[in-house]
């Protein structure tokens, strides 16, 4: 194993292990999975992180999802679309048929993948995205919408398989304010599971720990894994 492989596969335990210390805290029923956030990495670092047995990578750009899944092709892995979907690309997205789309921000996407998929005659698992910090940079449901539009979805778009939601908090080192992007969306979440819903999909590198204590059961983890 190279010094580079080796590197990986301990970033990766010294994660797992941080995580199950902050999922115990919150509940020992608690299941969470980890998407690990390959957009700034190369297809080297994927596959070593593959052989040290992770198998789910998230991608923000379609065209970096596009190359790497076909470059890594031959391995079983779960890609997750977790950027912003340009209409343009739709095309594209359901050729390369990820995993997961965490990204699911507009009605009007909701529509457009509806079409597409049932001309394909195929089903797209897909998360609701939240803007639950209520900050013009990000997309996604206000808080207020997001229930009704969830509902919406479901009843509109039956070839898109809503399996839960999705969140960004704001962009800050403040804690509270963090933790109250998460309170809030946990509480859309927990509305939600009558409707299917069963993924809470919060937490990237910065700020996981916080998203566990509030109920976050997927974590998006890029730097802390893939780091130096």
């Amino acid at each position: 194993m190279d010094s580079r492989q080796n590197q990986l596969k301990n970033n990766l335990r010294n994660l797992i292990e941080e995580i199950e210390k902050e999922r115990l805290k919150y509940s020992s029923h608690q299941i969470i999975r980890l998407v690990a956030v390959s957009k700034y990495t190369n297809i080297s670092d994927i596959e070593a992180l593959y052989n040290a047995g992770h198998r789910t990578f998230g991608e923000n750009k379609i065209q970096d999802l596009k190359e790497k899944s076909y470059k890594l092709e031959n391995l079983p892995i779960q890609w997750h679309m977790i950027g912003t979907i340009q209409k343009n690309k739709i095309n594209q997205l359901i050729k390369i048929k990820p995993s997961m789309v965490q990204s699911l921000d507009s009605i009007e996407l909701a529509k457009e993948l509806q079409i597409r998929l049932e001309r394909e005659n195929i089903k797209l698992k897909c998360l609701l995205q939240i803007n639950s910090s209520n900050e013009y940079t990000k997309s996604g449901f206000n808080t207020d919408e997001a229930i009704d539009a969830y509902k919406k979805i479901i009843d509109i778009a039956p070839n898109i398989k809503l399996e839960g939601i999705m969140t960004i908090a704001a962009n800050t080192e403040n804690k509270q304010i963090i933790e109250s992007c998460f309170k809030k969306t946990k509480d859309i979440f927990d509305k939600l599971q009558n409707y299917g819903a069963n993924i809470l999909s919060c937490g990237m590198s910065s700020d996981y720990k916080i998203a566990i204590a509030n109920g976050a059961n997927m974590l998006r983890i890029g730097s802390n894994i893939f780091k130096k």
